[in-house]
């Protein structure tokens, strides 16, 4: 693993500056030529998602709440409570104002790319809709892209493995549940395998069942479980008020320390922001286009609209309180990375029971992210292969689910750096480029709409 490992790491530098100046200034590039009209139509986008506009006999097989939700549930999850711990750890407080910056541009982003995954759609050779960007670079960018689209879903078929979930969900059960003092006296080695394949069974009984039943899981634990973390958040923060102000100043302070002890110095400190909010919340990634290519619609821009709420919900709002609950409590001053600072972070402001409750949460969070997960890898075989190959897919993330839990977490960390890092570059290229057509049909839209209000 560790030959892997040094393989992995010495490639990722490579991979940064493209991704970067793909995600930042293309996105900023976008914000600009949209006149920001994500922003302006954020209540309208809210009102989409609730329903109010649905065509029910429009194509495709889930709702646009339930693309969301499971969206959603591939974002919301230990990205936002570990994820932000290794962000903490590697850049201090002031890396999360720079996952703040790429989240806003995020939203941008995934409305074009959300946009475009409903303007191209295709279908499998069984005759399902199929959309994302694989679909959207062949029939946007015409058949000379298509090397474009093969690289994407290549890096998708490991960009796309549940191993950092797996990993930091195990290291939540090691940390809370502490195994070596229960009547199971096993080896912790052993009890990383025990509970690598407990999760891999529970996962395989949701994974294949196909989109409609990951959809339905995952609108019905995602909602709730969101719910349950921001109310324990908050209560934090509410016991610990005076404390908010200071967190927040720190935050705004440290991210323009231009003598950051960060390798790399401020650039590093800001390219890991924009590597932990892009592992948040996805937005130029090209994951969130195969959900919302399914939703059941017909507009491109009403679907795009619905994608662009995806980043203020997991990053805005999820990574911000989870920050500040790190923050305030003391516990980034620790050598501790990833799910344990989060852990310690609770058990510090909630007492005894605020590791339990965490415990419980990541448990829903962990499980949905594998749930839809599984199905951006199935898409990605799919398109390189056929539909009846593509489910074969399933069988190899359920075998990485156990390798992941007794992989270490630098390894996985790095692998997922690495393929996310190389997926950025063919998507941002195709949403760039096919921007134009988003614009021509958003304007037709809210010439429509305003026509129709009137």
């Amino acid at each position: 693993m560790e030959t892997i490992n040094d393989f992995i790491a010495n490639a990722l530098p490579y991979t940064e500056w493209p991704m970067f100046v793909l995600l930042i200034c293309g996105g900023l590039f976008l914000v600009a030529y949209s006149k920001f009209l994500p922003y302006r139509y954020f209540g309208h986008a809210i009102a989409i998602t609730a329903g109010k506009y649905d065509d029910k006999n429009a194509k495709g097989d889930v709702s646009s709440f339930q693309a969301l939700s499971a969206a959603v549930a591939a974002t919301v999850g230990l990205g936002n409570i570990s994820g932000v711990a290794i962000a903490i750890h590697d850049g201090g407080p002031g890396v999360i104002f720079w996952i703040w910056m790429t989240a806003l541009i995020g939203m941008c982003i995934k409305f074009y790319s959300c946009s475009l995954s409903i303007m191209f759609r295709s279908t499998d050779d069984k005759g399902k809709v199929q959309g994302g960007p694989m679909y959207y670079i062949t029939k946007g960018l015409g058949p000379k892209a298509k090397p474009l689209a093969i690289f994407f879903a290549l890096c998708g078929l490991f960009g796309f493995l549940g191993v950092f979930t797996a990993n930091q969900f195990t290291e939540t059960f090691m940390s809370v549940i502490e195994p070596s003092e229960t009547l199971f006296a096993m080896s912790d080695e052993s009890w990383k395998w025990t509970v690598g394949v407990l999760l891999a069974v529970i996962t395989s009984f949701v994974i294949f069942g196909g989109l409609t039943k990951i959809a339905k899981v995952a609108s019905a634990i995602v909602p709730f479980m969101v719910a349950v973390y921001l109310v324990a958040v908050v209560a934090v923060m509410v016991m610990n008020a005076s404390q908010i102000i200071p967190s927040l100043k720190m935050i705004f302070t440290e991210a323009w320390n231009f003598n950051t002890v960060v390798t790399g110095g401020f650039w590093g400190l800001v390219i890991i922001g924009v590597r932990r909010a892009m592992f948040s919340n996805e937005a130029g990634l090209g994951s969130a286009p195969m959900y919302h290519g399914q939703s059941k619609t017909d507009n491109a821009v009403k679907e795009g609209l619905v994608a662009m709420l995806g980043p203020f919900i997991d990053t805005i709002l999820v990574c911000t309180f989870t920050a500040i609950v790190i923050i305030l409590s003391g516990a980034y001053l620790e050598d501790q990375s990833g799910i344990v600072m989060t852990l310690n972070a609770f058990e510090r402001t909630l007492g005894s029971y605020g590791d339990d409750l965490l415990m419980v949460i990541v448990s829903a969070f962990a499980l949905s992210t594998l749930f839809t997960y599984s199905y951006y890898g199935v898409k990605c075989l799919t398109f390189l292969t056929n539909a009846k190959i593509g489910k074969y897919y399933n069988w190899y993330f359920v075998i990485m689910i156990i390798f992941a839990a007794v992989a270490s977490l630098e390894l996985v960390k790095n692998l997922i750096d690495l393929s996310y890092a190389l997926m950025v570059i063919p998507n941002m290229i195709a949403v760039l480029l096919l921007a134009p057509k988003v614009n021509a049909a958003a304007k037709d839209y809210f010439k429509k709409l305003k026509h129709d209000g009137a």
